[in-house]
């Protein structure tokens, strides 16, 4: 800042100025007026007008650089705003690309990009895909618009952007494997457990092609879906994605997945976690290898009768840290409804030794009841309808529990169809109320065990994260290259997220940071800085901690501000 003086004929005023630089053209803006001299010199007693105003701009000077400067800002009720002209920003974003830059996204762009000599610029691209996928996750083309909304302005077009997609899918692998390495200094990874999990993503279209293929979709949508496999760490960290064909078999796409942690993540030592769609033999015999483990949800319905009968029987349990044996029939409901009572055995199947591990619980026994009893009232309410049209979708659907009878007890063909409630359905599934199953390879604490395989939720969590807050579903792209980056870039941001998650200490949800993030706007002061327009709160100040930096200020001047996207990229 510095001292203007301006004469007329009448008097001579003085005012505090300050030099600006707003999209290539340099200028000034008054920032203060002083008065004239006359003025002043009443106010002065005798001291000179100029050396005072001089002294008071060095303060004013020294203040701005310790940030205690206070900003004076004037507007007119009678000037019309620039048309045009954007005036709020999302400063959330910052956070995450504080996380993004310790992954050394960033380096890994610039060596893709030298590595394929294109001029375009691929982190500013990338980035902008993560940061929105989190904040405003919609199309590319949206994202592409949206990103005009984050105080630092985007380097690319809108084409540059599909052609980087065509760069990110023919990378993927190298991707993954440099985001896992990189993050190790970011936060520390539990890779001695890990969680595989599929699921599978919708097209808005009708006619299958490449990799969107008609398979078994988990929202039952009669559309061409992709499958993903996901693996994820035993803190919740994604650690890899396979991106597949609709119609694949999900115990096909672990193998593959998991012989790319072995090569490319330097990772031999672990324990493999799914769920039973997974549990093939072929898998299990896959982890039984090496220093590989395995811990796998068991179906006790598919167990040969003799072992479905031992699992059943309500003899033999146990309960952690405690010798004494427990019949399932003297339990006391209220005494030990918090309780898991466990049993177990070593069993051989098609030639692979392993531990069978049951578990009752009488609060999960009754939870499996009340959401029976629930469908069971939906089906009674619609056996007084129209079932001809009535068709079972899965075996969990509310329907099977209706059953036709279209002959008569003579065996003669009946006339008329009759709907009733099938107890016997109801009979048989109560039969497994409360009881559940894992197997292993491992011979270690069996309460340990039935842990480590209670934490597969959070991969559900993962893939409900993607599929809800990150809306990465319907997927509008047709190439399948364009398909993998999509899903890359979505795999790319729920890391980012979780490491997120993790510096707050895990201490809100998904929803609360997402909508905390895009809340964190800030209006612009031309030449001055940014003031935020968001409401401190506990989840605000959380962030500022973690991170090292406030935004929370009255007004973040431009050095600040400056210094603050220097912080995020370091």
């Amino acid at each position: 800042m510095r001292l203007s003086i301006s004469k007329s004929k009448n008097s001579t005023s003085l005012y505090v100025i300050k030099s600006t630089y707003e999209n290539g053209i340099h200028s000034s803006k008054v920032v203060e007026s002083l008065g004239t001299v006359e003025e002043l010199n009443k106010k002065l007693d005798g001291r000179d007008p100029i050396e005072w105003a001089k002294e008071y701009i060095a303060k004013l000077n020294e203040k701005e650089k310790l940030n205690k400067r206070e900003v004076l800002v004037k507007y007119s009720p009678v000037k019309i705003i620039d048309k045009g002209q954007q005036r709020l920003f999302n400063g959330g974003y910052l956070f995450l690309q504080k996380i993004y830059h310790e992954l050394k996204l960033d380096k890994m762009c610039w060596a893709i990009a030298k590595k394929y000599n294109f001029s375009y610029d691929l982190n500013s691209i990338l980035s902008r895909l993560v940061y929105a996928r989190v904040i405003y996750p919609s199309s590319k083309l949206s994202t592409y618009q949206l990103s005009s909304r984050f105080m630092e302005q985007p380097s690319f077009d809108l084409h540059q952007i599909y052609r980087a997609l065509e760069i990110i899918a023919k990378e993927a692998d190298s991707i993954q494997a440099s985001l896992y390495s990189n993050s190790l200094a970011v936060s520390k990874r539990n890779t001695r457990v890990l969680y595989y999990d599929c699921t599978n993503y919708f097209f808005e279209i009708e006619q299958e092609s490449g990799i969107k293929q008609y398979g078994y979709s988990k929202e039952h949508r009669p559309n061409p879906i992709v499958q993903m496999g996901l693996f994820m760490d035993g803190d919740g960290v994604p650690l890899a994605v396979y991106i597949g064909k609709g119609n694949t078999n999900e115990q096909l796409t672990l193998k593959p997945l998991e012989k790319k942690i072995l090569s490319d993540f330097n990772c031999s030592k672990f324990i493999v976690c799914t769920d039973a769609g997974l549990a093939s033999n072929s898998n299990r015999q896959f982890n039984n290898q090496g220093e590989r483990a395995f811990i796998t949800t068991q179906s006790i319905k598919k167990l040969k009768k003799h072992l479905k009968e031992w699992a059943l029987s309500p003899e033999g349990w146990h309960l952690p840290d405690d010798s004494s044996i427990y019949s399932l029939d003297k339990i006391d409901e209220k005494k030990d409804l918090e309780k898991i009572f466990y049993k177990e055995r070593w069993i051989v199947e098609d030639g692979l030794e392993q531990k069978l591990i049951v578990s009752f619980s009488l609060k999960y026994q009754n939870y499996q009841r009340k959401v029976r009893n629930a469908q069971i009232e939906r089906a009674r309410k619609v056996l007084d309808t129209n079932l001809g049209k009535l068709k079972k979708v899965n075996q969990n659907d509310y329907k099977r529990f209706i059953k036709k009878t279209s002959i008569t007890p003579e065996g003669e063909v009946a006339s008329k169809a009759v709907y009733e409630i099938d107890n016997s359905v109801i009979q048989k599934e109560e039969a497994f109320d409360g009881f559940y199953a894992v197997c292993t390879n491992l011979d270690g604490d069996t309460a340990a065990l039935l842990t480590v395989n209670r934490r597969r939720w959070r991969i559900e969590e993962c893939f409900r994260i993607m599929k809800s807050e990150f809306r990465a579903r319907p997927v509008y792209l047709s190439r399948d290259d364009r398909i993998t980056a999509h899903f890359i870039t979505c795999f790319i941001a729920l890391v980012v997220y979780r490491l997120l998650e993790k510096k707050l200490g895990e201490q809100y949800t998904c929803s609360e940071i997402v909508q905390g993030l895009r809340d964190m706007n800030f209006y612009e002061v031309k030449g001055e800085g940014f003031v935020p327009t968001y409401m401190r709160t506990d989840f605000t100040d959380s962030l500022h901690d973690a991170f090292g930096f406030r935004t929370d200020y009255q007004i973040l001047t431009m050095r600040q501000m400056k210094n603050i996207f220097k912080a995020t990229k370091s």
